[in-house]
């Protein structure tokens, strides 16, 4: 709390991240989405822009660490369905009744649903052929949450096929899964 007079500035951050809280019972390192600097009299702007370039530094570092993560995870969706191994490219997805696939068809909820829908699809590889995807964007969004939009190109010997997509990802105990895929 606050003494009399005294201001409280609050900065909010993207990320969570972990800040030193001063207070009149001391000083303390906690997991917050948000700064508390109390402003006494003897704390300097220089302290304050300091305080501030940690947090955009961390906040950035993170990013581009999650970001990473989602590219890596496509990458492994690739390379599973180029073996034919439509198993192994569900893993991207989040094994959830609420997970969401948009595609031609319209919406349909559900991780085996999807699984289900790709194997009577993509009955052999033939079918599968050969995936590429095309990273546009990957745009951090609130909390655990990513946008990423793309091109998707399936080679195939009985013609090739493609478009576009969008997907919201989710990071559950540091680890991101597709929630929502809209294909076409």
């Amino acid at each position: 709390m606050a003494k009399p007079g005294e201001k409280i500035l609050y900065l909010k951050t993207h990320l969570p991240t972990y800040c030193c809280s001063r207070s009149i019972y001391g000083s303390h390192f906690a997991p917050t989405q948000y700064i508390y600097i109390f402003h006494h009299s003897t704390v300097h702007m220089k302290t304050f822009l300091i305080v501030v370039a940690i947090v955009v530094m961390h906040a950035s570092a993170q990013a581009q660490a999650d970001q990473q993560a989602i590219r890596s995870l496509m990458q492994m969706q690739e390379k599973a369905w180029n073996k034919g191994d439509i198993n192994g490219f569900m893993e991207g997805y989040l094994k959830s009744d609420s997970m969401l696939f948009v595609g031609s068809k319209g919406p349909t909820y559900g991780w085996r649903t999807t699984l289900e829908h790709y194997k009577k699809s993509y009955p052999d590889t033939a079918t599968m052929g050969k995936l590429k995807f095309d990273i546009l964007e990957v745009k951090p969004l609130a909390g655990p949450y990513y946008f990423v939009l793309g091109k998707w190109q399936l080679t195939r010997t009985i013609g090739n096929v493609g478009g576009y997509y969008t997907l919201l990802f989710q990071k559950i105990n540091n680890r991101f899964y597709i929630i929502a895929d809209h294909s076409s």
